[in-house]
């Protein structure tokens, strides 16, 4: 059987950066810069007041203090508004807001809490210095600086710097669109009346709520009965449409298993056995250059099979350095067996140790591949190693923590899912 960590190797080796595109800003957030990005405007763009107060020339107050106070008229009002304000002649003063661009003539800005702050003309109690609450051009950003680089994930606070730069279309690797399509003609939509021997299609659900999670785009296809014929003739469709394509069920050993009966005869996909549980039956190829991982069946080992190869593939597709969650060690609660040759993925609870040493794991329910409700429980995966098949309570294992947050991303469902 093949290992696991072979099996991601060529995944990740198959798999490439999407092209850059020039997005908006509400599309390209959570997308990864494509080139580095310098400023072409200042930031600030002129300077302005940091404060509600008094535009004054610094040395008409130098002397004020709470014994000695200045009083000096107020010629105008700035608000934070488009224009250019009247100049502030010596020995006067101006009521400006916060944002406001700052008057000629001024060169100091005096907090209104510093004043007794009337209109018609202020008492200056204390001095400021000169330069005093003025945020001037240029002393956040100035033209040519480097403000982000490549590679750099476009969150919230660098979506706002950007359009604060003016720039309102960034070049970024954009989001993977995957296709999601379960097969079996035991699946029943949510929602639907079930007959004897059905079942509720989840994996299509859970998986793509997987890829939102990774920070994909998603279309979950109407499922697939098990017809080879059927299933070859909406294939070509999905893959024209997608930068990945996920399939669950069907890649097997099954007479059923019309995934496999289609795709291993292409050449394209090559499934194997892997030396894991769950999630042992894998495929995964190029068609046409477009990635297609073929998942088991069984719910748990989708949603395992893709946290530990899909999910890094669409990082990379996606542009980033970064392809593998960070692991960390537990401690073990419970004894556990585990098939010898074989890494076992354990879902499990980690509960902080009481002595500050690494957290505890604990199962989280039933380890079947069809227990998903002890998947739903578990916050990370416990893995043990193929060369072990005891493991004895508190012994230290490496963990997989599970979950990040969710990137909003549109579901599109054809008709008659």
């Amino acid at each position: 059987m093949k290992s696991v960590d072979a099996h991601v190797a060529d995944i990740l080796a198959a798999v490439c950066v999407l092209p850059p595109r020039s997005l908006p800003l509400e599309a390209a957030h959570g997308c990864v810069l494509a080139a580095d990005l310098r400023a072409g405007t200042p930031l600030p763009g002129f300077d302005n007041s940091a404060m509600d107060g008094y535009a004054v020339y610094a040395a008409d107050v130098a002397e004020a203090g709470p014994d000695t106070p200045v009083t000096l008229p107020v010629t105008g009002d700035i608000p934070a508004q488009a224009g250019t304000p009247a100049p502030v002649a010596r020995g006067a003063a101006a009521r400006i807001m916060t944002g406001a661009p700052l008057p000629p003539g001024a060169d100091t800005v005096v907090q209104l809490e510093w004043t007794d702050g009337r209109t018609d003309a202020v008492t200056v109690l204390r001095a400021p210095f000169p330069g005093q609450n003025i945020r001037r051009a240029g002393e956040d950003v100035a033209v040519g600086d480097l403000v982000l680089p490549a590679g750099r994930l476009l969150g919230s606070a660098q979506i706002g710097l950007l359009a604060a730069l003016g720039v309102a279309a960034p070049s970024v690797h954009p989001r993977p669109r995957v296709a999601v399509l379960s097969t079996g003609s035991e699946l029943v939509e949510v929602g639907g009346t079930l007959g004897p021997g059905q079942i509720v299609d989840s994996n299509s659900h859970a998986v793509a709520a997987a890829v939102r999670e990774a920070g994909a785009q998603v279309r979950r296809q109407a499922h697939v009965p098990d017809s080879p014929d059927a299933f070859a003739e909406v294939l070509p469709g999905i893959l024209a449409d997608a930068d990945a394509v996920i399939t669950t069920g069907g890649v097997s050993v099954g007479a059923f298993d019309v995934v496999k009966q289609v795709l291993a005869g292409s050449g394209e996909v090559r499934f194997e056995r892997l030396a894991m549980r769950p999630g042992m039956p894998q495929g995964f190829g190029l068609i046409g250059g477009v990635p297609v991982f073929t998942l088991p069946g069984n719910p748990v080992s989708a949603l395992v099979s893709f946290e530990l190869f899909v999910r890094p593939a669409l990082r990379r597709m996606r542009g980033l350095g970064s392809v593998h969650r960070p692991t960390l060690v537990a401690t073990t609660a419970q004894e556990l067996q585990s098939p010898r040759g074989r890494r076992s993925y354990l879902r499990v609870r980690l509960v902080v140790s009481a002595d500050g040493g690494p957290p505890v794991a604990h199962l989280a329910g039933g380890q079947g591949a069809h227990q998903m409700s002890a998947l739903a429980a578990a916050d990370a995966l416990l893995i043990v190693p193929e060369d072990r098949a005891e493991v004895s309570v508190g012994q230290e294992l490496t963990v997989l923590p599970l979950g990040d947050e969710v990137m909003a991303a549109p579901v599109e469902t054809e008709a008659g899912a």
